[in-house]
């Protein structure tokens, strides 16, 4: 009769709620706070932990005028900090709207229990002599993360063939094999200005190159006379005529006037 009083049989195997109306108190607070709680101060005469001193305590503060709930403050002072800029003391604010709840436990062997209900929720902060501290402590922990650890690992495959290629390697040939006998082709540097001639000399030119050959392309030309690209091409606009199509199509030939004036004696 008394187990049915004290348990209730769950899924999985029973559940222990002698505990179940005991209050507590439910905190959220920072990293740092938790490893101090879990771990027991150093005693004075050795550093080794002791597990009969308070971990921390927390101090009321009630106003005797207004002696409520929302008038209360909350303080938490922790024993023993770690070495750095880790701030001792917290203000605690303490949340009066949240939805009730009750804490649960497991232990190894498996069995859960009811450790109790919620009857405040507190949100810890640094005390406001120490927020400076506690920036501090923020920075170095950014700067810490934000450092990236460098690692050293040997590659058995040291010929690079299953090694992936750096950003800009791409391209570039390292060596040459013995078959290589292929040659670079010369290219002329397109920084090279051309020099432009006297449009009558260019002119007188251009006439004894069509003597030599009916038809010319762009290309040859330019070749030929060493022009600018521009100055040649309104040259041959005056001079000649291009062919879009038949046989010889993307090349030059002068036109009629200029042929009869070249064909003469």
């Amino acid at each position: 009769m008394d187990e049915q009083c004290n348990s209730t049989y769950g899924i999985g195997g029973v559940l222990e709620t002698t505990k179940s109306e005991r209050a507590v108190w439910l905190m959220k607070c920072p990293p740092v706070v938790s490893r101090n709680l879990q771990r027991p101060p150093c005693s004075s005469s050795s550093s080794l932990f002791d597990s009969s001193r308070p971990v921390a305590k927390v101090v009321v503060s009630i106003d005797p005028l207004h002696d409520d709930a929302a008038s209360r403050q909350f303080t938490m002072e922790l024993a023993g900090a770690e070495s750095g800029n880790v701030p001792k003391c917290y203000s605690m604010d303490m949340s009066t709207d949240f939805i009730p709840m009750s804490v649960f436990s497991e232990s190894c062997q498996g069995k859960l229990s009811v450790e109790g209900k919620i009857l405040h929720k507190f949100d810890m902060k640094p005390h406001n002599k120490y927020i400076e501290e506690y920036g501090k402590l923020c920075r170095e922990r950014t700067s810490k993360y934000m450092t990236k650890s460098r690692q050293i690992q040997v590659i058995d495959n040291n010929n690079g063939m299953n090694m992936r290629p750096m950003p800009g390697m791409i391209g570039l040939k390292t060596s040459s094999g013995p078959n290589d006998t292929k040659k670079k082709v010369p290219v002329k540097s397109s920084e090279m200005k051309r020099t432009r001639r006297d449009r009558a000399e260019m002119e007188e030119i251009m006439f004894k190159l069509f003597e030599r050959q009916p038809k010319w392309t762009l290309k040859q030309l330019l070749h030929e006379t060493d022009q600018p690209e521009q100055f040649l091409k309104d040259l041959l606009k005056d001079l000649c005529v291009y062919n879009n199509k038949g046989a010889n199509q993307g090349t030059y030939e002068l036109k009629p006037e200029y042929k009869r004036s070249v064909d003469e004696p």
